[in-house]
């Protein structure tokens, strides 16, 4: 048994330190001379009985054993002394101090000293009065009695902060942030001027929430209460964000504080915050059904206290909590990319619910996001409001299975530093060194700002109910601002009554419904561009998405020119394409789907507008088809890697092709929040298959087709679902056309089926082009992507437009029978007449875009069919998904009030698709007789 304690204690010494020591014993080899006399006395034991003659790399080697197998050596004489033991007494305290720190505001657990943290375990119960070296660092270490070291280290690591980064790889990270730590803490105060400014956000903070809990009884409101310290944070984050070269901030949060943010620190007007409790919600004329307050968002250039000026924008989220902060980063990022330089000059904050942020999987793929090149944003800066009991769970065993909420943090290693809300000066240091730690390392990092709930979950609810004994001690808290306050009065800061007259000054600011300072908070226009350029748009306007013959010549040029660089070897499969793709330029051969897309890319590029494309094999495209990006045969590194042809038709105008990681909900999120801030690009998503669009279903719902209706968002985010029924099975068949059309409404989206390469060019240019500013479904066929039928001659590129409708060229006049459809069972359609012989006889038209409707055009069609008698609507999708129940209404309104529609489809099915290619065929060979024979 004392053998595995000694054990224990040296692996601290040989633990997280291994590299620290290690580079100092390669000095010490080198020179003795250069390092500090007590680790030199050290290193000087592992030499003994070691020959002259053996060499500095059998000593490495010795050292090396020591460090890696530390049981080695836990009872050898040369590091069983007690100076040793201190050693991994103080490494205990900086990896473990935060399991004795004093985090609860409410106090309710009487802390036990972890057994890591017990100077007896160590051997030193009788040395405390003795001197020893405080710190194996030999630019700080200093000699003092055991006794003043454990307190001193008890006043750093365990007391209102703890501090979790010693599993941090990177030592110049973790060496800094001890170092600052170690140093600063300890010494930090706080001015007469930033004392008075924290007070002054407690007040507001508390102010409006007892305002609004004694004006609107009962109302929902997420209220503060408790967690009242994040106010005065988020204006010292903004502080010292502004004095360390940042410009803008962007804002995720959930409900919990957010109507108090967006009064106190986004600058809304308490004037419009009451109107909407009132119900008065006035809406842009844009937006048709708005969204609940605690749901919005806002804007200001916030005025910190040293005068500077930080743009600050909360975002507008739904009630899916951390959903929001995948969009954060994607807004963070298309900022950022507009920049030449400083990028860090834009921030990106993470507010999260204790119980949310490890709870809700979105976190899995945002804190994955973080460090790639994709999607990286120089860091971002998260905060948590942790109320310690998250929703109503009553136990946090419960609740997850980690000691902390922030645990999930630890996957990219991110620093975590738990505070204590009612210490303000602990929670000023601790925003201070999150802000530096970002700018410098341009990582993310953690606040766990660790409060409580003074109401339930809202303020209908009685959280006694499930939370009977934290509630006994909520109701005895006075609150944060009342023990600030009483503070400042001891040390003579403010005198008794000035906190009074100071919540009282800023609660006849709420009654006329103004901030008190209002100079603080500039209200930004909510959009960066011309929005009634936008509003005024119809689908149906002309957009110029052709090109000529010469522009698209050199386009086709530019997009095959091969690298420069004799040592990058291609693949043959891309040489190949290469040739093809200069015949297709010429005319020589039709261009197929991947080249009239690059072609598109090409041509928006060239225009000055910047693309934006990402996915899961995004680069070469799922299917092989696109191969927008070139891999080196002879090297894998990233900056000699990988060829952009595309970068060549660039023209002040940005390009980024990614690969994305494998988390849709999280990369869409990403994207469409990319879009937001990118309004003038073009910023497309692609589905592996169709259906792996469910996965990001939360984004879909609750932003990308609701976004504008609710809250005036506007965005030409592109996603690229590849759809249809070729025999693989129930879930590579469907990108599930039916859910985005019941979703469609309001003009609200654009879901398109196209059919022919030239589509593809001209659809993605007008999106690129146009005013109508909405996103773009695209239906993606996998069987045309090098089917001949559907490839199109460089003429059709260089004039036409994207046609909704598509009429039959083929078909007779006096054709009976029409046949309506879209997508790729088209060709099929095509096939089955020519062998029945009935092209006289049947018509078949297809439908490009299923919204907005076309009706306009499907009824100038049918027009050309006097003698038609019977009307079928095809689709190879079962009859209970698909098109068919979502448009048939569309359908039947283009016909006479005698005709109707007959349709034809797969039988209803639970699944997508069925499992047998047999099968599979089988039921198409039913569906294509039908549709030519007898009805």
């Amino acid at each position: 048994m004392q053998n595995m304690q000694q054990q224990w204690q040296m692996s601290y010494l040989f633990g997280a330190n291994s590299d620290f020591i290690e580079e100092l014993y390669e000095i010490y080899l080198e020179d003795p001379s250069r390092i500090d006399s007590k680790w030199r006395s050290y290193f000087d034991t592992l030499q003994e009985g070691v020959h002259k003659d053996v060499s500095h790399q059998q000593v490495r080697d010795k050292f090396s054993q020591l460090t890696s197998q530390p049981q080695l050596v836990a009872g050898t004489s040369e590091l069983a002394n007690s100076q040793t033991r201190v050693y991994a007494l103080i490494a205990a305290f900086r990896a473990w101090g935060h399991k004795f720190a004093k985090l609860d505001p409410l106090l309710r657990q009487e802390l036990v000293r972890p057994y890591e943290l017990d100077y007896c375990n160590y051997q030193l119960a009788n040395e405390l009065e003795q001197e020893f070296w405080d710190d194996y660092d030999l630019a700080v270490a200093q000699k003092a009695k055991l006794k003043d070291i454990i307190a001193k280290l008890e006043a750093i690591y365990c007391a209102s902060c703890g501090f979790e980064y010693n599993y941090i790889s990177e030592l110049a990270e973790q060496e800094w942030l001890r170092s600052t730590i170690e140093k600063e803490y300890l010494n930090f105060t706080l001015t007469k001027a930033e004392q008075l400014r924290l007070l002054e956000q407690l007040t507001a903070a508390e102010g409006l929430e007892k305002y609004l809990h004694n004006k609107y009884v009962g109302q929902k409101r997420f209220s503060l209460e408790g967690g009242d310290t994040f106010i005065p944070l988020l204006d010292r984050m903004l502080e010292r964000s502004a004095l360390a070269g940042v410009s803008d901030v962007y804002l995720g949060m959930a409900h919990r504080g957010r109507l108090n943010t967006l009064v106190n620190i986004a600058g809304k007007t308490p004037e419009k915050l009451f109107a909407e409790f009132d119900g008065n919600y006035p809406q842009a004329d844009f937006v048709t059904s708005g969204d609940v307050k605690y749901h919005k968002g806002y804007a200001c250039e916030y005025i910190t206290a040293a005068g500077h000026k930080i743009k600050t924008t909360l975002a507008y989220n739904p009630s899916h909590l951390e959903v929001v902060n995948p969009l954060i980063q994607g807004m963070v990022r298309a900022k950022q990319d507009l920049l030449t330089s400083n990028k860090s000059a834009v921030l990106g904050v993470l507010i999260h619910g204790d119980s949310a942020l490890i709870g809700l999987g979105t976190n899995q793929g945002v804190f994955t996001m973080s460090r790639t090149r994709t999607y990286g944003g120089c860091g971002l800066l998260h905060i948590v409001i942790n109320n310690q009991v998250g929703f109503t769970t009553s136990r946090v065993s419960d609740n997850r299975s980690s000691r902390y909420c922030t645990d999930i943090a630890k996957m990219i290693e991110a620093p975590v530093i738990h505070v204590n809300a009612d210490d303000i000066r602990a929670v000023a240091f601790v925003t201070d060194l999150a802000v530096n730690f970002r700018q410098k390392f341009e990582r993310d990092i953690v606040i766990d700002l660790v409060c409580f709930r003074r109401h339930g979950h809202n303020e209908a609810d009685d959280p006694t109910l499930t939370q009977p004994l934290m509630y006994n001690k909520v109701k005895q808290h006075p609150g944060t601002r009342t023990l600030y306050a009483r503070m400042l009065i001891s040390e003579g800061i403010i005198q008794e009554g000035d906190e009074v007259k100071l919540f009282e000054d800023y609660r006849q600011g709420l009654v006329k419904g103004v901030h008190i300072n209002q100079a603080k908070m500039l209200p930004l226009p909510r959009y960066s561009f011309p929005i009634k350029d936008f509003l005024k748009a119809r689908w149906d306007d002309k957009v110029a998405s052709k090109i000529s013959k010469s522009k698209l010549h050199k386009l086709a040029q530019i997009i095959t020119d091969k690298p420069q660089d004799p040592e990058f070897k291609l693949h043959p499969t891309i040489l190949r394409l290469i040739d093809n793709r200069i015949a297709m330029g010429e005319g020589k051969q039709p261009c197929d789907f991947g080249m009239a897309e690059t072609l598109a890319y090409a041509a928006i590029l060239d225009e000055g507008v910047g693309v934006r494309l990402s996915g899961e094999d995004a680069g070469r495209g799922t299917f092989s088809h696109r191969h927008a990006a070139w891999h080196n045969m002879n090297r894998q590194q990233l900056s000699v890697g990988i060829y952009l042809p595309l970068k060549n038709a660039e023209n002040n105008s940005l390009l980024a092709i990614y690969d994305s990681i494998l988390n849709e909900e999280a990369v869409l999120g990403f994207e469409y929040g990319y879009s937001l801030e990118n309004i003038n690009n073009l910023t497309i998503w692609e589905g592996q298959f169709g259906d792996f669009a469910n996965g990001a279903q939360v984004i879909i719902d609750q932003f990308i087709v609701s976004g504008e209706a609710k809250w005036g968002n506007l965005s030409r985010l592109v996603l690229m679902l590849p759809h249809g029924f070729d025999g693989q099975g129930p879930e590579h068949s469907s990108a599930r056309i039916e859910r985005f059309l019941q979703l469609a409404a309001e003009n609200n989206l654009v879901t398109v089926t196209p059919t022919t390469a030239a589509q593809i060019f001209h659809m993605l240019r007008r999106q690129a082009k146009t005013k109508y500013v909405k996103p773009l479904i695209v239906f993606l066929s996998k069987r045309l992507l090098r089917f001949k039928g559907a490839m199109s001659q460089v003429d059709d590129l260089c004039n036409g437009e994207f046609l909704p409708v598509i009429g039959d060229t083929d078909a007779g006049k006096k054709a009976h029978r029409v046949i309506l459809c879209s997508g790729q069972v088209y060709y099929d359609l095509v096939q089955a007449r020519s062998t029945a012989q009935q092209t006289d006889k049947v018509a078949i038209i297809r439908i490009e875009q299923l919204y907005p409707f076309p009706q306009e055009l499907l009824v100038k069609e049918l027009a050309r069919y006097t003698n038609a008698k019977e009307f079928l609507w095809v689709q190879e999708e079962p009859y209970n998904q698909g098109p068919w129940l979502q448009i048939r209404d569309d359908l039947e309104a283009c016909l006479s009030a005698s005709k109707r529609i007959i349709p034809l489809t797969r039988p209803r099915a639970a699944a997508p698709a069925c499992g047998s290619p047999h099968l599979h065929q089988e039921q198409l060979s039913t569906l294509l007789s039908a549709a030519f024979g007898k009805l």
